[in-house]
């Protein structure tokens, strides 16, 4: 699996032939890529090369090879050939012999009866097809019906016969040259998917993005066809099954998504879920299951992401009870705890299925808000949680909060208060947290607010005038993002006033919070550590079970 690099001419070279897997994903790139691409291409009169990127390929024999990961940049530098090839005029016979050239070391080889083009790069069952005509022919089909992907290959080959590439064939052909000879990838070979997998794990924690959904599907569907007796019909529902799962997720998403699906029926890490995955789907009846049970369960994680969800709604018992809860775990980012919900809706009655929403939520700010506790250990816990849950050693929501995880991750009255009492958080970054925080507590002590139509107060400005450092001194900077030194309120029209100004405003507005700050006679860190603290027993109250 040694990495090399290698010019696009050289990748094509020697009778090399691509194959893009089956059911990998079609052709997707659009205007924008095309137009990236043929900025890069303009500067190789320059510079001579422009780095592509890495090539994820899978060796099937001396000269053939499967496409991992490429399948775009490889596809579209072909279109832009076949292009160019389209700007020859073939009228002489050295054009006829540099069209000739060109197709058997770029293209493929034709056929001498049907004078079809046999490709060098083969793509999957729904472009394929599409794109061994405009091989054949140099121009792109124009039949009805065509599907999203065909359009892409159409527009794109059409787009770069638009460009200026040249007038002679002279031209042309230096174009070609210039071009294949300067496009320069960064080649790995494996030797299986898993070998694959697991190139895509190191290359994406060096913040190359490659599709491991697209992995996982041409294992499944691989393993389903594997008697070779699937109609091409059920293939598109699955193919339109899979496409569904994936769209409701979002890719960004889908991983986590099936580490959790995993990790409630079964115990794996992230670095072990391929290979586990591999090892549970290895007959077609257990690749149907999975994907009926992927189906089960994605509208509700999906909806779990997204407390807005008509979802919630459509339910036949009433759920929309859940959403605050999920408004807060979205919020602050909070998805460790989807396992255990995710598992939960299918096995609790509505009732249970929200209490136990609230008790995730109040554990949540506890633990990873205030806290800052290991995500790693919470998430191992609710794996567990969410096996009994699934195995029903935890029928109902009290269960869970009784059960010996769950008081593991609880953080108990004193070590929250501990760390309420001096707790800073950027406001300039994380303003809307800050308001969901305080407008609980308000809520708490009896004033309920809807803190998206809140404004976040400073008591000591954010930017202070030297009047405040009389009070402060120069640990003025230090208190700013103190919880202590906010409140909410309708209008932030206060701005730089004087403190007395503030706390006669503050009387007059149904805050609480604001309310109390105006008993103090002024603003110094004493009454800001006595009001903090008064500040963190709510806290404790506020989120309590």
């Amino acid at each position: 699996m040694e990495p090399t690099n290698q010019t696009f001419q050289e990748l094509v070279a020697n009778g090399i032939k691509y194959t893009i897997p089956r059911f990998q994903r079609d052709y997707a790139w659009d205007q924008e890529q095309w137009e990236d691409l043929w900025a890069d291409i303009e500067t190789l009169k320059d510079e001579h090369y422009h780095y592509m990127g890495y090539i994820v390929l899978q060796q099937k024999g001396q000269y053939d090879f499967t496409v991992i990961d490429g399948q775009q940049r490889l596809v579209t530098l072909s279109l832009i050939i076949l292009a160019a090839m389209r700007s020859i005029q073939d009228n002489d016979e050295k054009n006829k012999e540099r069209l000739r050239e060109i197709t058997a070391r770029f293209i493929g080889s034709k056929d001498l009866v049907s004078l079809k083009v046999s490709s060098k790069l083969s793509l999957n069952r729904n472009n394929n097809r599409f794109y061994r005509e405009i091989c054949s022919l140099l121009k792109s089909p124009n039949p009805r019906g065509l599907i999203a992907s065909n359009k892409l290959l159409k527009n794109a080959f059409e787009f770069f016969l638009s460009k200026s590439i040249g007038i002679t064939g002279t031209e042309i052909a230096a174009f070609i040259e210039r071009l294949t000879s300067g496009m320069v990838f960064t080649k790995i070979v494996v030797q299986d998917d898993l070998n694959a997998y697991k190139i895509f794990e190191t290359l994406n924690s060096r913040g190359v993005q490659l599709s491991i959904p697209d992995l996982l599907k041409n294992h499944i569907f691989s393993i389903i066809t594997t008697n070779d007796d699937i109609i091409d019909e059920r293939l598109d529902d699955l193919d339109e099954e899979w496409s569904a799962i994936v769209s409701q997720i979002g890719e960004n998403n889908f991983t986590y998504f099936i580490y959790c699906h995993h990790n409630f029926k079964n115990n794996s890490s992230k670095k072990e879920l391929f290979i586990a995955l591999r090892q549970l789907i290895n007959t077609p009846e257990a690749a149907y299951a999975y994907l009926r049970s992927l189906t089960e369960y994605a509208p509700i994680y999906a909806s779990l992401l997204n407390h807005h969800d008509e979802w919630w709604a459509s339910q036949k018992d009433d759920y929309r009870a859940v959403r605050k809860y999920l408004e807060a775990l979205n919020l602050f980012n909070i998805k460790q705890a989807f396992i255990v919900l995710m598992v939960a809706f299918t096995k609790f009655s509505c009732k249970e299925f929200i209490k136990l929403a609230r008790y995730i939520y109040v554990l949540s700010i506890r633990y990873n808000v205030i806290c800052h506790n290991s995500p790693n250990e919470q998430e191992n816990l609710y794996k567990q949680i969410a096996q009994k849950i699934f195995n029903k050693d935890y029928a109902r929501a009290s269960h869970v909060k009784n059960g010996e995880e769950f008081r593991k991750l609880y953080p108990e009255n004193n070590a929250f208060f501990n760390a309420f009492e001096f707790h800073k958080i950027p406001s300039r970054q994380y303003s809307k947290k800050i308001r969901f925080l305080l407008a609980e507590i308000e809520t708490y002590l009896d004033h309920k607010v809807d803190y998206t139509k809140t404004s976040l107060e400073h008591i000591c400005p954010y930017h202070p005038e030297q009047t405040w450092y009389e009070y402060f001194g120069e640990g003025v900077k230090d208190i700013k993002d103190r919880l202590g030194n906010m409140v909410l309120l309708g209008k932030d029209e206060l701005k730089r006033s004087s403190f007395k100004d503030k706390t006669d405003f503050y009387l007059n507005t149904p805050f609480a919070l604001a309310k109390k700050i105006a008993e103090y006679k002024e603003w110094n860190l004493q009454n800001l550590n006595d009001y903090q603290a008064w500040l963190a027993e709510q806290a404790v109250n506020t989120w309590r079970l």
